[in-house]
């Protein structure tokens, strides 16, 4: 070990005549471990790393950069020399913190001063293994013209576990990582989105050649994952998109990048899952949450539930919120009671609310393991308001849906087409005309139902005798819509785009800045067919996957009669990228997309 090399060093220096003391730190500030050199007496204190002969003289070792950053001021980021003398400091030994029998001295300004280093400014560091032990091998960093920037060699053997090779990399500035193993190369992007430092523990089995990232996207996929998130590029490099993507290669990939989304969202979000608290902006959305029952294979449900309350006080609300939690309970589960974000009449079905939602859900499927397609909405009184608006707005999110006495202001059933819907309200509830108004909806989705018999599911409950309060009758929702597991890629959908804030609705997605009130779509499959009726809409997306037609076929799309698009599409791994950071909803993940300019 690196400890037990310099006492070795210290005490052959010693027995020809030459001071020597060991030195060393209890951890670098960039958390990758302890290290312990030797330093030698001549004509003052210079070091050297202990069996790391350098013919260029003292004062040189790959850890010159390291050292260049530690901290005097924190005992565990501070550089130490050993002592006889009674200095009142000790040396730390991390084999062994208590101890306090080795005198030292705080030496760390005389390393944090002007050095000479070839790696201070290095920020990427690369290790590779084979198996558990490191390996050799040429390791070159390109521009992304692939020309060389600057070469390396990876350390393994004898080398310190710390001394990694390093290079300086430009943050925002596209890279290439070339490994050279005799006649083996691989290589994987780079691109760091922000400073600071970052390394690469590679497998060098675990890399694809780069002859087969040219013939397979799941290869470029596997060394894509390969960099860590702080220095992996937004998506695959174009070079590596002309491989070919099978039905069952693009399942893999799916899989893979998921795996790898779920592990960095969990990082990432960890202080807002723990808080159980999500801002967006300026708005805040609290939760409160109860398990029920054991998660099936496939992973829990999530019952979302929102609370009554509205134009009213916090305290009102807080205390309709904290109602919620106790109001129901599902057989099997994940329940949430959410805080509304504000206290307005319109508290559930105001912009900031979808967005919300979708990264609570997101949170709890990558996290909780959360089964995306069995994720059921729910709501009382001003809640039931916000069910009215959000079930259609947001119906490719839910299993199923159920309003409790609310009312629905402007909202329409439309989109409900692919999402049971329950409807409850007491037959005495007259405030706002909440019965009436129920009455015609029962009217509608029955309607809707009679001229789409495979669509428009629904459960009407109006309760002659109640009033606002139905004494939970209502509860009979839950098992009802328990029996529905969502359809992510139904073979007809409907989409009335009434706010104009969800640009993306099961398959088809508007772009951005392409988003209008009153835009109408209706689309259906057939076969390898699919027919578009689009009202408004100067651009849309048809995403695709293998789970809505066979995509080792070719694919027709006509729109409002003419043909767009009539030839096979191609399985993309950006495509599948692009897909889940929009979402993170593996089960509604495009493997292709047809973009059409109307």
């Amino acid at each position: 070990t690196c400890t037990g090399l310099s006492i070795i060093l210290v005490d052959a220096c010693r027995s020809v005549g030459v001071a020597a003391r060991v030195a060393g730190t209890p951890l670098w500030t960039n958390k990758r471990g302890n290290h312990t050199w030797t330093e030698i007496w001549d004509e003052g204190w210079h070091f050297t790393g202990s069996d790391e002969y350098n013919a260029s003289g003292l004062n040189r070792g790959w850890f010159v950069g390291a050292a260049s950053k530690a901290d005097k001021t924190d005992w565990r980021h501070a550089i130490y020399a050993t002592s006889w003398k009674k200095t009142g400091t000790h040396f730390p030994m991390v084999w062994d913190i208590e101890a306090k029998q080795v005198n030292a001295f705080n030496v760390t300004d005389r390393y944090t001063g002007k050095v000479s280093s070839d790696n201070v400014e290095d920020d990427v560091f690369v290790r590779v293994r084979d198996g558990g032990n490191r390996i050799e091998v040429k390791a070159e960093l390109l521009d992304a013209k692939k020309q060389v920037l600057a070469s390396r060699k990876t350390k393994a053997g004898r080398a310190d576990l710390n001394d990694i090779a390093g290079f300086n990399c430009n943050p925002n500035t596209p890279l290439w990582l070339r490994l050279i193993q005799g006649d083996k190369v691989k290589q994987i992007p780079l691109r760091r989105a922000n400073a600071g430092e970052v390394t690469l523990d590679l497998q060098w089995n675990d890399l694809p050649d780069e002859s087969a990232i040219a013939n397979s996207q799941l290869a470029a996929v596997t060394a894509w994952l390969a960099a860590p998130p702080k220095v992996r590029p937004q998506t695959l490099p174009n070079d590596w998109t002309k491989g070919f993507l099978s039905k069952a290669d693009a399942k893999t990939a799916v899989d893979l990048i998921w795996a790898d989304y779920c592990e960095r969202l969990a990082k990432e979000r960890r202080p807002e899952i723990e808080a159980r608290s999500i801002q967006l902006g300026d708005k805040k959305l609290r939760y409160l949450e109860k398990v029920f029952g054991d998660a099936p294979r496939s992973g829990h449900s999530l019952w979302i539930s929102m609370h009554g309350g509205g134009g009213a006080p916090a305290r009102v609300n807080d205390g309709q919120w904290n109602n919620q939690i106790k109001l129901y309970q599902p057989k099997e589960g994940i329940y949430i009671a959410p805080r509304a974000p504000t206290d307005t009449w319109n508290l559930w079905h105001q912009s900031h609310i979808d967005g919300l939602f979708d990264r609570m859900i997101e949170n709890f499927v990558a996290t909780r393991g959360v089964n995306p397609n069995r994720v059921y909405l729910m709501g009382y009184s001003a809640g039931g308001d916000g069910v009215y608006q959000l079930a259609p707005r947001m119906a490719d999110r839910w299993a199923a849906a159920s309003m409790m006495a609310g009312h629905p202001n402007d909202a329409k059933p439309d989109n409900l087409r692919n999402l049971p819907f329950g409807l409850f309200m007491g037959g005495k509830d007259g405030a706002y005309n909440r019965n009436k108004v129920a009455e015609k909806w029962r009217v509608l989705l029955a309607d809707l139902r009679k001229g789409d018999p495979n669509g428009y599911e629904h459960m009407v409950r109006i309760y002659p005798e109640m009033g606002h309060w139905m004494k939970l009758k209502d509860a009979e929702s839950l098992p009802w819509m328990a029996k529905f597991s969502r359809n992510a890629w139904p073979n007809k959908i409907i989409w009335r785009q009434v706010k104009g804030i969800n640009s993306r609705f099961y398959w088809l997605q508007i772009p951005g800045r392409h988003l209008l009130k009153g835009q109408h779509v209706t689309a259906e499959v057939d076969g390898q067919s699919i027919a578009i009726v689009a009202e408004n809409i100067k651009h849309l997306v048809v995403r695709l996957s293998d789970r809505l037609l066979d995509l080792d076929k070719p694919v027709t799309i006509l729109v409002n009669g003419k043909e767009h698009f009539s030839e096979r599409v191609k399985r993309s791994a950006r495509e599948i990228i692009k897909s889940l950071n929009q979402r993170a909803d593996p089960a509604s993940v495009a493997t292709a997309s047809v973009s059409l300019k109307l």
